[in-house]
C-alpha cells in the first residue's frame, strides 16, 4: 500500500496527447454498440413474446380438447346415474338393462370400463359385459372421496393401472366418478368411468413443440398424468408437487415464467393453464435454447459485423497511439519496479531516501514534526539459519504487511531498509503519535503465530526519532538517532520500543 502511494508520488499524472482522439473514437464505438445492443434486446423480448404466444395457443388447444372429452365422460356418468335410479329397469332383462345403463358410454374416446358400484364398493354393472365380473373397489380414492363427502361433484382420480388381466392392463388410466345419492342424500354408490392416458399421447402427436421442449399434464396434487417426450422412465403417476416450479404453477393457475427445470436442469419457458374448473393443469415447457435459437444466430451475425466495424474505427487511433502507449507503459513499469522491494512489496531503499528528502524539506518549510521508525526483526539470523531462507522470506513478507497495515495515512511510508530491517516515515507525526504507532506494530507482530514448527513467535525491536523542524537539525542526525534508539532497544532485551527523545 505504501509503495503504491510512493510510486504515484514519483511518477505523477502524465498528460496523454492522444486523449481526445481516443475519447472521440471510444464515444463513437460506444454509440454504435448501444444502438445494436438496444435492437438485440428488443428482438430478444420479441422472441420471448412469440414463444409465449405460441405456447399459450398450444395450451389452449389442449385445454379445449381435454375439456370436451371430460364433458363426454361426465355425460356418460350422469346418464348411468339417471338410468340406475329408474325403478322400471328392475323388471326388464339383463341385456336391455345393460343397453339402457350404458347407452352414452360409446361416445367417449380412449374409454376404459364404465362401472356402477354399490355403497359397499361392489360392482353391480359393467359396460364391458352384461353380467358384471365380481369386484370390489371400496379402497379406491374416488370411492372414499364420494363415500365421505356428499358434495364432491365429479372426481378425477390419481393415475392407476387396472387390476384385471387384459391386453392393455399395463396402460395407465385415470377415472372420472360421481356419487349416487338417494333423494334424502344417503350414499348409494358410485358411477365411475376410466380413461386410458394414451389419450394424451395421441393428442400430443399432432402438436409440434420442438425437440427439447415438453408437454405435461398434472393433476391438482402435482402428479404427472402425461408427458411428451418422457424425460424420465416411469414418471407417470409420480408426484412433483414439491418441486418449486410446480408449486408456483399450482398456486398461480395460469400464466408464464422462465426458470430452471428440476428434472433436467435446463432453462425453460413454462406456459400453463388450468383446464376449465377441472383439477387438471396443462403445462408447456419450452427449451430456452430453442426459443432463442434464431435470435442467437442473428445476434452472432450482427455482433460480428458490429465488432468488425468498431475495430475498424479504432484501428487508426490505436496505430497513432500505440508507440506512445508502449513507451509510457514501459516507463511506468520501470518506475514501479525501481520503487518497491521485490520480496516484501513495500518501498525499497531508493524510494525511502527520495521520500525522506522530500518530507524533510517539507517539514522544515512548515515547521511540523517528522518521525522515523527503525524496525528490526529480533533473532532473525538465527531463525534463518535454523529454518531456511524460504521461511525467512515468508516472515519478512508478513512483517512488511503488518507494518503497512498500521500506517494508514496517504503520506506515510513503509520501506525495507536492508536485510531484516525496515523503516517507516511518518510526516506531521510527533513523538507521542509515533510511539503509539510503533507500539501497535510491536504488539501486532507479537501476536503472529510462529512461522515454523518449534520456532518462537516473531518479535521486533523499534527505535524512533522525531524532528521538530528546527534549523539546526539535519536528516542525517534524524536517521542516526533513530538507529541509535533501535540498538538501545536491542540492548534492553528486544521486543520493545525506544524513543531517541526519551
Amino acid at each position: 500500500m505504501s509503495a503504491s502511494r510512493t510510486h504515484l508520488h514519483l511518477t505523477g499524472n502524465t498528460h496523454r496527447p492522444e486523449f481526445m482522439l481516443i475519447l472521440g473514437s471510444s464515444l463513437t464505438v460506444i454509440a454504435i454498440i448501444a444502438i445494436v445492443t438496444f435492437l438485440l434486446i428488443r428482438e430478444h423480448a420479441y422472441a420471448m413474446q412469440t414463444a409465449t404466444r405460441s405456447a399459450t395457443n398450444i395450451v389452449q388447444l389442449i385445454d379445449a380438447d381435454v375439456l370436451r372429452n371430460v364433458e363426454l365422460y361426465d355425460l356418460s356418468l350422469q346418464g348411468l346415474i339417471a338410468a340406475a335410479q329408474r325403478d322400471d329397469l328392475k323388471q326388464v332383462s339383463p341385456q336391455i338393462r345393460h343397453l339402457v345403463l350404458f347407452d352414452r358410454s360409446s361416445t367417449a374416446r380412449f374409454k376404459g370400463d364404465l362401472l356402477l358400484l354399490d355403497k359397499y364398493g361392489n360392482v353391480i354393472a359393467d359396460s364391458s359385459r352384461v353380467e358384471p365380473k365380481p369386484g370390489n373397489f371400496a379402497d379406491r380414492d374416488y370411492f372414499l372421496a364420494h363415500a365421505f363427502n356428499d358434495d364432491t361433484g365429479m372426481f378425477i382420480s390419481r393415475p392407476f393401472k387396472p387390476r384385471c388381466v387384459c391386453p392393455d392392463n399395463e396402460q395407465w388410466r385415470i377415472s372420472f366418478s360421481r356419487r349416487i345419492s338417494s333423494p334424502s342424500g344417503e350414499f348409494l354408490g358410485v358411477a365411475v368411468a376410466s380413461m386410458r392416458l394414451a389419450y394424451f399421447d395421441e393428442l400430443f402427436k399432432s402438436l409440434n413443440i420442438g425437440n427439447d421442449s415438453t408437454l405435461n399434464v398434472l393433476d391438482k396434487d402435482g402428479i404427472l398424468l402425461a408427458q411428451k417426450p418422457m424425460l424420465r422412465d416411469n414418471s407417470i403417476g409420480k408426484s412433483f408437487g414439491n418441486r418449486p416450479n410446480v408449486v408456483r404453477i399450482m398456486r398461480e393457475g395460469s400464466g408464464s415464467f422462465s426458470s430452471v427445470s428440476s428434472m433436467d436442469h435446463r432453462n425453460r419457458l413454462y406456459t400453463f393453464s388450468r383446464v376449465g374448473n377441472l383439477p387438471l393443469t396443462v403445462m408447456v415447457a419450452l427449451s430456452m435454447d430453442e426459443v432463442f435459437a434464431t435470435w442467437k444466430r442473428t445476434a452472432y451475425v450482427i455482433s460480428g459485423a458490429t465488432g468488425v466495424l468498431c475495430i475498424g474505427l479504432m484501428w487508426l487511433a490505436l496505430l497513432l497511439c500505440r508507440e506512445l502507449r508502449l513507451r509510457q507503459h514501459a516507463e511506468q513499469e520501470l518506475a514501479h519496479q525501481a520503487a518497491i522491494d521485490p520480496l516484501t512489496g513495500v518501498a525499497n531503499r531508493r524510494t525511502l531516501d527520495a521520500v525522506l528528502n522530500r518530507e524533510w524539506s517539507r517539514a522544515h518549510r512548515s515547521g511540523k514534526p517528522l518521525s522515523v521508525l527503525m524496525i528490526d526483526a529480533d533473532h532473525f539470523k538465527a531463525f534463518n539459519d535454523r529454518h531456511g531462507h524460504q521461511r525467512g522470506d515468508d516472515a519478512l513478507r508478513v512483517l512488511a504487511r503488518v507494518i503497512s497495515e498500521n500506517i494508514r495515512r496517504p503520506a506515510d511510508l513503509a520501506a525495507r531498509y536492508g536485510g531484516e530491517e525496515f523503516a517507516a516515515v511518518l510526516p506531521e507525526t510527533d513523538t507521542a503519535g509515533a510511539l503509539r504507532i510503533a507500539e501497535n506494530i510491536r504488539a501486532a507482530v507479537e501476536q503472529l503465530p510462529p512461522f515454523a514448527a518449534g520456532a518462537s513467535p516473531m518479535t521486533v525491536s523499534i527505535g524512533l526519532s522525531t524532528s521538530t523542524g528546527q534549523p539546526n537539525q539535519s536528516l542525517e542526525n534524524l536517521m542516526y538517532t533513530a538507529d541509535k534508539a533501535l540498538y538501545k532497544a536491542k540492548h534492553q532485551g528486544r521486543n520493545c520500543v525506544v524513543s531517541a527523545q526519551a
